[in-house]
Order: C-alpha cells, then sequence, then structure tokens
C-alpha cells in the first residue's frame, strides 16, 4: 500500500518524461517523522550522480515540530538508495543523452519512504504551449459532455 505525500506537477509540466524509477532515500529520524505529517515539498528539487553516488539536492524538507537541538538542516543534500547497475545506467543516461534526474514524487511504501525518480528531457516554449491546448481541448470535451448528460 502507498500512501504518497507530494509531488511534482511542476516536472510534468516542464519536461517529457522517459522513463521513471523508484528509489529509497537515506533520512534521519526527525525528516521522516516530518515527511510522515506531509512537511516535504520537491517542486525545486533535482538529482545528481556524484562519485557512482546518487543524491537528491534542494529537496526540502520542513523541521519536526517536537524535534530537539539534533533536529535537522531543511535542505541538506540527500543520499538515494539504488542497485549498482540502476546507478551506471542513469549515470550513462545522463552523461550520453544529456537528461536529468527529476524527482517526480515522494510516497510511503510499507514503511519506507520512497522517491519516483524520473528520466527527463527538457521541453521548449512551444511544447509547453501545445501541452496547454491539449488540456484545455480535453476539459472543453469534458464540460461539453458533462452539459449533454445534464439534459
Amino acid at each position: 500500500m502507498e500512501r504518497e505525500i507530494c509531488t511534482n506537477k511542476k516536472a510534468y509540466h516542464d519536461y517529457f518524461i522517459e522513463q521513471k524509477i523508484e528509489a529509497g532515500i537515506k533520512l534521519t529520524g526527525t525528516e521522516i517523522k516530518s515527511i510522515r505529517e506531509h512537511k516535504c515539498n520537491i517542486n525545486d528539487a533535482y538529482a545528481i550522480i556524484k562519485n557512482n553516488k546518487p543524491y537528491i539536492l534542494n529537496m526540502h524538507i520542513a523541521k519536526y515540530d517536537y524535534g530537539t537541538h539534533y533536529n535537522h538542516d531543511e535542505t541538506r543534500t540527500r543520499e538515494l538508495l539504488l542497485h549498482e547497475n540502476e546507478i551506471i545506467r542513469l549515470f550513462n543516461r545522463v552523461r550520453m543523452d544529456g537528461e536529468t534526474l527529476v524527482p517526480l514524487r515522494v510516497y510511503l511504501k510499507e514503511g519506507l519512504c520512497k522517491v519516483e525518480i524520473g528520466v527527463c528531457k527538457g521541453k521548449n516554449a512551444r511544447d509547453k504551449r501545445e501541452d496547454i491546448k491539449k488540456e484545455d481541448a480535453k476539459r472543453a470535451i469534458r464540460k461539453a459532455l458533462k452539459d449533454r448528460n445534464n439534459y
């Protein structure tokens, strides 16, 4: 059973998502307690691979309200937990293909905190405008069908 904590809606607007990968996060005690209270934000976050280890940067986890002076830093760099062959595959895609690693959502799965990482390519302004037109068309169709069913 999965319990979704937060999503990165901006990523779906700004990037073409090629592949999604599930990864664990190395957290401290106060961080996981704060995440369980839904005090997490990944809108400005991104992932990198440095020294053959994946990290997530700019992920904001609010300080735990009942924490002591040992409370965590809110935007510290956190290590992602992946298998070695997945890390190598991601590193090659980022290095060779020029793709970006963007966190798409944070969720709890069987009591463990997981991050869904998207392997993405950036959209340009024209692609974003086309997506907005498609969404507007879908919304108009849904509204027309709803109005038609009410009569």
